[in-house]
Parts: C-alpha cells; structure tokens; sequence
C-alpha cells in the first residue's frame, strides 16, 4: 500500500513539476517575443549592402497575389533581384509577373520555367534553376502568400552578422475577415508563436522556410539545394545544415506576414496537420511530449496533481489554470500584433476556445495517418523526415 502511495504521489509531483515548466515556457515566449520583436533599425542605410537574391516559387494565382508580390517590387533595400520560379508555361501567375514587370522596369527580376526534378520536394524541384542562376551568394526563400514590409529584407540582411549563416522569420498573418481569417491569426499569434519563441529562445532548430535569408556558399557546401530535396521539411534541415557547419541561426524583429487569397477552417486544420506530422516524423519525441504541451491536457493532469499534493480542488485549479493560459496567450497575440487587434474580444474567445478544444483531436488525427497531400501529391513520411511519393486516392 505504502508503495502504492509513493508511486501516485511521485507522478502527481512530476506533473506538477511539468506543469510549472510549461507554465514557464509561456511567460518565457511573451519575455523573448517582446525583447526580439519590432526592434527600430537604423534610419540611414550602411553605403555597401549585400545584394540578395530572393527565389519565389509560385503556383497558380489568387485573388491577393497580385498585391503580394507588388510588396517586393517597393522595398527599401538597394540591391536585390527576385527570381520567379514556376513549373508550366501556362501557369497564369506569369501574366501578373509581366503585369508587374511592365509596372516596375528598373526592378531586376527573372522568371524560370519548368523547374527540374531533383528529389520528391516539389518546392525545391520548382525552384532549383533559380537557386542554381541566382547572382548574389544570399538567398532567400519567400513564399507566393506574403507580404514584405519595405524595411523588412533590410532587417532581415541587419541580423545576418558575419557569424550568422540564416536568417528567418516567425510566421505571422494579416488581417483577413471571417472566422477563417481570425482563427489562423489567433493560432499563429498564441499556440505557434509560444512554441517558436521559447524554442528559438534556448538554441532549439526551429525555423520555417516561408521566408528565410541563407548564405549560398554554405548551402552549397551541404550539397546545395538538391541535397534537401528528399525531405519535405526542408527548412529545418536547411537550418541544421548551417547550425552543423558552426554557423548560427537568427529570427528577424519582424514576423512574416501570410496573406494567401483562398483561405478556410478546413483548409487551415489540414495545414496544421500536415505541419504536426512533420515534426513528429523529424523529431520523435514530439510524438508523446507535444499533447502534454496543449492546455486542456496539461491542465487536467496538474489539476489531478494538486489535488492530490496539497488537497486542493481540482475543478477550482483547472479553471485558474484556464484563466492564466488564456491571459498569457491574449498578452502573447497582442505582442505579435504590435496594436490593437482587428478584431472583437469575443471573436478571439471564440477562437481561442475553437484552437484549443480541437487541438487534441488534430493532433491524434495527425499521428493516425503518417502520409501528406501537398501541391496533389501524396507523401509517406520515414522517421528522420524523409519523404517518398506515393500513389494514392487518399486524401489528409
């Protein structure tokens, strides 16, 4: 019986203990995001900058990637080229890159057709002939759905020191209408931000390659970009990649801004789980540690455990526990907003709650299937994060 007791009362103590680490990787994220975050740069630009070749993979047109890519065309930044990477001469987002060439004559930009098939990645297949004629040694990867702040490559190529091997930044979104539009904000502005930043804080490998600065050489030095082409996850091993070669890894002071035309909840739930078995495929770990990181989870479990440590109520914590998550994660989205948000309190509320009473059941969906559609193809995940191509009718 005696060892009985021990036994429940050494787990009630580590999930305390658990509970109070994840507790302080929340304040930790609001602690680093507001010292990282919408730093002022500079006003007067150095007399020699880097020239910065930024790849932009495309693939069909929306209603907003017109006045995306515009937003590349008005940076600040003296010296830059944009190289348009698209897979079929039929791709309608040619005529809008004619449309904006024609707007802005003295910008430099090239277009590359047909890409070359390197690996099972299709981003990387589609962007292979401009990484290989691109003419500055810093690339940057950007994807089609966002948008460029005029000051953003500029503080982008500030935070890339001569020790720095990349530069990424922590993927944000705009102001969009509709439930849609206010439940990717909240994701991105509470649950992802806090995972990004508290990893980011302690040194973890944790970048998206939605909008990232790299240096060539390095790159290359690792095989180039078709060495990464078996991975679907390419960012993150584009990252160890320099991490590896004693370079190091630096997030921007400002986020990166997604602003994709076609949006929806489904469409949005897909993408987190796609992302989730990414990361459970890369890292196993994930697999068991990231359900205990979600706040019903953790909540229910410290609740049994206080209340079995100091014979407190367990309803009463959860709700307390409730509260302060939710407070944290309100600070937390204002901090990535930098204002006032666009939207009610009672919309984030219900957005907040939408998050967080799905969130294990995406997850659980997520480690049942390990394959990924992606650009309508479908991938089988291996441990490690390789991928390979499959042929499937089914749809994740």
């Amino acid at each position: 019986m005696a060892q009985t007791e021990y036994a429940v009362f050494g787990l009630a103590l580590f999930l305390f203990v658990a509970w109070c680490v994840v507790l302080f990787l929340h304040v930790l994220s609001i602690v680093y995001g507001k010292y990282k975050f919408y730093r002022k740069l500079p006003t007067v630009l150095p007399d020699s900058l880097p020239g910065v070749s930024i790849l932009k993979p495309l693939v069909g047109v929306d209603a907003n990637l017109y006045d995306n890519l515009e937003t590349f065309f008005n940076m600040d930044y003296p010296l830059y080229e944009l190289l348009f990477c698209v897979q079929e001469t039929t791709d309608p987002a040619i005529t809008v890159i004619d449309s904006l060439r024609r707007k802005y004559p003295n910008v430099d930009i090239r277009v590359f057709i047909g890409g070359k098939k390197v690996g099972v990645n299709p981003k990387i297949n589609n962007m292979i002939l401009g990484y290989e004629g691109a003419k500055y040694d810093l690339i940057m990867v950007s994807d089609s759905g966002l948008r460029m702040k005029p000051d953003t490559l500029w503080d982008m190529v500030y935070h890339m020191k001569d020790d720095v091997g990349a530069v990424h930044q922590q993927p944000f979104v705009c102001d969009r209408k509709g439930f849609a539009g206010v439940l990717e904000k909240v994701y991105f502005g509470t649950v992802h931000a806090k995972m990004y930043l508290y990893l980011n804080s302690l040194g973890f490998n944790c970048t998206t390659g939605m909008s990232c600065i790299m240096r060539k050489h390095v790159l290359d030095e690792a095989g180039g970009l078709k060495a990464f082409a078996h991975y679907l996850a390419e960012d993150f091993f584009f990252a160890q990649a320099m991490l590896d070669r004693g370079w190091k890894v630096k997030l921007s002071s400002q986020p990166a801004l997604q602003n994709p035309g076609n949006y929806s909840v489904s469409s949005f739930q897909r993408r987190i789980m796609r992302w989730t078995k990414l990361r459970i495929a890369m890292l196993t770990a994930t697999r068991i540690l990231e359900p205990f990181s979600q706040c019903f989870v953790i909540g229910s479990l410290a609740a049994w455990a206080v209340m079995i440590l100091f014979n407190i109520s367990a309803l009463g914590f959860f709700f307390i526990h409730l509260l302060v998550w939710f407070l944290l994660d309100y600070c937390l989205m204002c901090l990535m907003q930098n204002g006032p948000l666009s939207f009610s309190k009672f919309d984030y509320v219900v957005a907040w709650m939408f998050l967080e009473c799905t969130a294990l059941l995406l997850n659980f969906k997520a480690q049942c299937n390990p394959t990924i559609k992606w650009r309508n193809k479908v991938f089988r995940l291996r441990w490690g994060g390789h991928a390979e191509e499959i042929r499937t009718k089914q749809c994740v």
